[in-house]
């Protein structure tokens, strides 16, 4: 397909020559169609249409027949096609609070070892603990017309008209480990926070530590309530409950941590341990101790909830309530592909499991 093909073209002028060239490299490297394979395979075009879909109805030999030619003959799906003729964009969005612990990565490998083996691509927003940054982000997922949309907020306060515009639409949410208020109806996979956050401080009771610390997470958020919660009913029930114990960080990061416990010693205020809502806070806080020369755990023993690598990568290493982060990644994908099945479906409450991982910060 060389120059020579075009010498009888005469005094054609060279730009269109150009053009002409063009258009038959083009057809050259016309894009491979559905109806293409259907050809090659000899089979109709619903099936090769049905088969690249995961079709349950079509047999894993002819999936496999279409799969191997669609990839020999470079076949690629046409999204904005497939988007008008079935309504979906194959996209789903996810809206996290933060992405500075590995929290929401390892929940976002769940959700893709569900999704991504159907053909879904998942689009990251990150809003930096902002309610204002949220809303903007799911504007924008809305936007991209997203198929469905999976959410840890940061705030519970805030948002709720753009979460119900965003239902009233047709558009699933699906939320993860922080909860919206009750009157919105969404599928949600959660952990028993009261429960986990009771555990963790009666470990600590039986280590014969009484004046425990609990460094609060925000307000606006029902886990931190319910983490109180767990942790008040505990210290009441042995008689050791302080109110001077229980103290607001004032925000989820290292540094709050380190001006929370940095407080109650400038204000006199004696504990031997520490419960804080997230491993940030905890680390925080363990790297005031240790820079105050107080010993990790003889002296002040420090825990805390939302376990992730983290915990391993301080020494000493940090106790802590750990999720099945990947697990709840998963669970938020399958719901999110029931609602996109039948938005109508019950919307379901699914609850997992967490671990108690004791470490050296509250061993001895």
């Amino acid at each position: 397909m060389g120059w020579e093909r075009y010498q009888n073209f005469g005094n054609v002028p060279s730009g269109l020559i150009f053009i002409i060239f063009g258009y038959y490299q083009c057809n050259f490297m016309k894009r491979v169609t559905v109806k293409d394979l259907a050809k090659h395979l000899l089979l109709s075009t619903s099936t090769v249409s049905r088969a690249l879909l995961n079709d349950k109805n079509i047999h894993w030999e002819t999936k496999k027949k279409v799969l191997e030619a669609a990839k020999e003959l470079g076949y690629r799906r046409n999204s904005a096609a497939t988007s008008l003729k079935y309504g979906q964009s194959k996209n789903i969005g996810l809206v996290v609070p933060e992405m500075v612990t590995p929290f929401s990565a390892k929940v976002l490998r769940g959700i893709q070892e569900v999704l991504y083996p159907l053909g879904y691509r998942v689009i990251i927003t990150e809003c930096d603990e902002d309610p204002q940054r949220e809303r903007e982000n799911l504007l924008l997922l809305e936007e991209f017309n997203v198929d469905g949309i999976i959410i840890n907020l940061c705030d519970e306060t805030k948002n709720s008209d753009i979460y119900q515009q965003l239902l009233d639409q047709g558009i699933p949410l699906i939320f993860f480990d922080r909860m919206p208020n009750d009157s919105l109806n969404v599928s949600k996979v959660r952990l028993d926070n009261p429960l986990y956050a009771t555990a963790m401080i009666e470990h600590l009771v039986a280590t014969g530590r009484k004046k425990i610390v609990h460094i609060m997470g925000p307000p606006t958020l029902r886990s931190s309530g319910e983490r109180a919660k767990g942790y008040i009913e505990v210290m009441k029930k042995h008689g050791i409950y302080d109110p001077s114990l229980l103290i607001e960080a004032g925000g989820l990061g290292f540094e709050d941590g380190k001006k929370a416990i940095k407080s109650l010693r400038e204000t006199q205020v004696e504990f031997d341990a520490i419960f804080a809502f997230t491993d940030t806070l905890a680390i925080g806080a363990m790297n005031f101790l240790l820079e105050a020369g107080i010993l990790i755990p003889e002296e002040v023993s420090v825990t805390s909830f939302s376990g992730t690598e983290l915990a391993t990568m301080v020494y000493p290493q940090l106790s802590s309530v750990e999720p099945p982060l990947v697990q709840m990644g998963e669970e938020a994908a399958r719901l999110v592909l029931e609602k996109i099945k039948d938005f109508n479906a019950e919307s379901r409450d699914v609850v997992v499991e967490a671990e108690l991982k004791i470490r050296a910060s509250s061993s001895f």
